[in-house]
């Protein structure tokens, strides 16, 4: 028996779950429920093609607003739940389950920094950009700058946020997101802070990209491993097959890896929170193996849950074979924004080199 395109072609549902390696809080599995429920009902891949090429659901948008997503990471003096990090990306990692079309972790984090009342709100979207602005004042091909109202990022030494009509539309990419150049100087614009706020958004959006990307490979796992026991050759199931045993044997270690670096990174941030983020308070020993500078942390889960998510998407779409590549399966969905949502900030290597010159 051989399945056809029609078998896997823009399903209403995803794959069942595999259970985080990082220990959840209680209140962090409710959360995990909550919006491992709210994607699975709201947005299944037919809207995540639906969405395409921009990359952006109004109306999941609008649905999503109603569970307090918009406002859960703003402190509770700001008139947000108060969410710590940690909570966040227990969110963050069901959005790239499910490849949400929306811009929640952009505004999560643009929220945290800049929490006017319609930001936290949810009823204009806010944006980040992870990079600063050029010399002329643009940011260029911010994340979720296609349909934000407010972008929140740096500009000179200024961390600002600028409120300007959305353009409604960006440039065709791979990974069918929201993409757009916006300025840092037109608009109304409010400082922030200085260099020193930016880092810190930053590494925030790092951390909870991350969290993302690894619930885009989970998803790219459970694809590859219902596919292979579905499809048969030679009488049995591809997945009997020594070599594809083999290419999907080590990728629930190497998610169990990236989950709890995500998870110990958010901790990191958390805890810079409490106790005061000074160079003296808290300091990376290399020698030792002891990282706990939440920049660094923020750095290092980038880039291995980049690579993760690279990895697992690769070998699922070619376990598919010809069908992999093809637009009526799913994976191929994964496929392009585990790589096009990374590339939003930068690549590995250039991440692991600021890494390198952040550490030695």
């Amino acid at each position: 028996m051989q399945n056809g395109p029609a078998s896997r072609a823009g399903g209403a549902g995803r794959p069942g779950r595999t259970e985080s390696a990082a220990t959840l809080s209680d209140d962090q599995l409710s959360i995990r429920d909550l919006f491992a429920d709210f994607f699975r009902r709201q947005s299944p891949t037919s809207v995540v093609r639906a969405a395409e090429p921009l990359g952006f659901d109004k109306d999941l948008w609008q649905r999503l607003i109603t569970t307090g997503a918009t406002e859960m990471g703003v402190s509770e003096d700001a008139g947000g739940g108060g969410s710590a990090l940690s909570d966040l990306v227990v969110v963050a990692e069901e959005l790239g389950r499910a490849i949400a079309p929306v811009p929640l972790i952009e505004h999560q984090v643009a929220a945290r920094a800049h929490p006017e009342p319609t930001v936290v709100s949810g009823e204009r979207i806010a944006a980040f950009a992870p990079r600063p602005a050029d010399p002329d004042g643009l940011w260029s091909l911010a994340p979720g700058g296609a349909v934000a109202d407010v972008v929140v990022g740096l500009d000179g030494n200024e961390f600002v946020a600028v409120t300007s009509p959305a353009p409604g539309a960006g440039p065709l990419n791979f990974g069918s997101s929201p993409l757009a150049d916006r300025s840092a100087r037109a608009g109304e614009r409010v400082v922030l802070g200085g260099v020193d706020d930016f880092a810190r958004a930053r590494d925030e959006w790092l951390v909870l990209m991350s969290a993302a990307l690894t619930g885009i490979a989970t998803s790219a796992m459970d694809i590859a491993v219902s596919y292979v026991n579905e499809r048969h050759q030679f009488g049995v199931p591809i997945g009997s097959f020594q070599a594809v045993q083999q290419g999907l044997a080590d990728l629930p270690g190497l998610l169990a890896g990236a989950q709890l670096l995500v998870h110990k990174a958010a901790w990191a941030a958390d805890s810079a929170d409490t106790v005061g983020n000074s160079a003296e308070q808290i300091t990376d020993d290399v020698d030792d193996n002891a990282i706990r500078t939440p920049a660094a942390l923020a750095s290092m889960a980038f880039v291995f849950a980049s690579d993760v998510a690279a990895t697992a998407t690769d070998r699922s779409l070619h376990y598919h074979g010809g069908y992999g590549f093809a637009e009526e399966y799913d994976i191929q969905l994964f496929y392009r924004r585990a790589r096009g949502w990374a590339l939003a900030y930068s690549d590995q290597d250039r991440e692991s080199l600021r890494l390198a010159d952040q550490l030695f």
